[in-house]
């Protein structure tokens, strides 16, 4: 009987040879791409998720008042916004300001506060949006 070679029976490639399996053991290229592209995928989730949450900040409502009108229960007269915006009334050395999440009661705002708050959407009682809410945001400078 005639014997077969031994490459013949287990030919290079198929399943079951020694050469194949020391190829399936090679580099490792299907896993290290399968990691990457699974990482690329979470990061670009992580991405969107994060853009999609920018709407999501809280909303404060704020009025323009008269500073010098403090009442003894902490409340202020309101006036027009015209009179916080620093480009019209440059000359008011801080007699007007913004009061921010108060509580109006007729022509005046209690139970909120003068200190600007951060990472909120900041809008007048007209709808102007004074700051945005997230990273960032508008800044200016006075000289």
């Amino acid at each position: 009987m005639a014997r077969k070679h031994p490459m013949a029976q287990n030919p290079p490639g198929k399943p079951g040879s020694e050469s194949s399996s020391k190829s399936s053991k090679g580099t490792g290229s299907k896993a290290s791409k399968a990691i990457t592209i699974t990482t690329i995928g979470i990061v670009s989730l992580g991405i969107i998720a994060a853009c999609a949450a920018d709407d999501d900040y809280e909303e404060v409502g704020a009025d323009c008042v008269d500073l010098s009108s403090r009442q003894p229960d902490g409340s202020y007269t309101i006036v027009d916004d015209d009179y916080c915006d620093e480009t019209r009334y440059r000359g008011s050395h801080g007699a007007y300001g913004w009061y921010y999440g108060g509580t109006r009661a007729g022509v005046r705002v209690a139970k909120g506060t003068t200190v600007k708050p951060s990472d909120v959407t900041i809008v007048t009682r007209k709808g102007t949006v004074i700051q945005r809410g997230g990273f960032g945001g508008r800044g200016s400078s006075s000289s």
